[in-house]
């Protein structure tokens, strides 16, 4: 009897897993699996440049990002009412929906009225690039609004790192005399070191499925030169009505993806130790 009702507990979780995760998995392997798809994807001059804007937005959205955090976590780690208020303005970003966060920074680069343009024209009577209309500057766009997003939550991150080294290691490289570089050389880094690098391969497998930075600023424009994977897969599955090749598109992702989830796993099955 109390198996029977600890099975019936078990139905939910069950039916959940077959409707929102077995099924999905299924029905995207079915539609990604024509050859015709990936023969009309890889003849596709957009499909190979959102590819390259695919590879480059994941090198520096994802380690710029992470070394920075790494230079703002000792200035955030340290004590201080005012570091615990500058604190909290800097989680803002993160914290907000990503629509308005983005939406906001789309207003501001609008080379016609964005105050950026402005400020550049009333202080220094310069004219103002157009940001969002040259691909250059609109791509750097989406990989500077990626970091701005997500830089709070990984900077508060390694602040937790740091805070939890012991200060006798610091006590103790003072006693040396060792200078600041010395102590985040041979005491800071070494002891946060496990927890940089599985923070920079859980950014990267999160920025590849990154589609808001891109679609939000630019919306793969202009002319589709600043499109990843994830905004063209989208594109073509629900704006062309092509879902093969949209499924096609974001399975291509599969061999970025897969080798920086096995290193994850196999740090995790090691504790975290290099």
């Amino acid at each position: 009897m109390e198996r029977t009702i600890a099975y019936l507990f078990l139905v939910p979780y069950a039916v959940v897993f077959v409707l929102f995760v077995a099924y999905p998995i299924w029905w995207g392997i079915l539609l990604g699996s024509s050859p015709e798809a990936y023969r009309q994807l890889f003849t596709d001059g957009i499909y190979w440049r959102s590819l390259q804007n695919t590879v480059v937005f994941l090198i520096f959205g994802a380690n710029v990002k992470m070394l920075i955090a790494l230079c703002l976590s000792a200035f955030f780690a340290m004590s201080g009412r005012l570091v615990r208020i500058l604190t909290v303005l800097f989680l803002l970003p993160w914290a907000m929906p990503y629509v308005p966060a983005l939406l906001s920074l789309k207003w501001m680069l609008n080379s016609d009225w964005g105050w950026l343009n402005i400020l550049l024209e009333q202080l220094f009577h310069i004219e103002g690039p157009k940001w969002l209309t040259r691909t250059d500057t609109a791509f750097l766009a989406i990989v500077g609004a990626h970091i701005w997003k997500n830089l709070p939550f990984w900077t508060i991150v390694l602040v937790a790192g740091r805070l939890a080294i012991s200060r006798d290691l610091y006590e103790a490289a003072a006693i040396d005399g060792t200078t600041r570089w010395q102590a985040f050389r041979y005491v800071t880094f070494p002891q946060i070191r496990p927890l940089f690098i599985t923070s920079t391969l859980l950014t990267t497998i999160w920025s590849l499925g990154d589609f808001n930075s891109a679609y939000l600023l630019t919306g793969g424009g202009p002319f589709d030169r600043t499109n990843l994977l994830a905004t063209l897969g989208i594109k073509y599955a629900f704006e062309t009505g092509d879902l093969s090749l949209g499924v096609a598109t974001v399975a291509t992702a599969l061999p970025l993806l897969l080798p920086i989830v096995v290193l994850l796993i196999i740090r995790m099955n090691k504790g975290g130790i290099p």
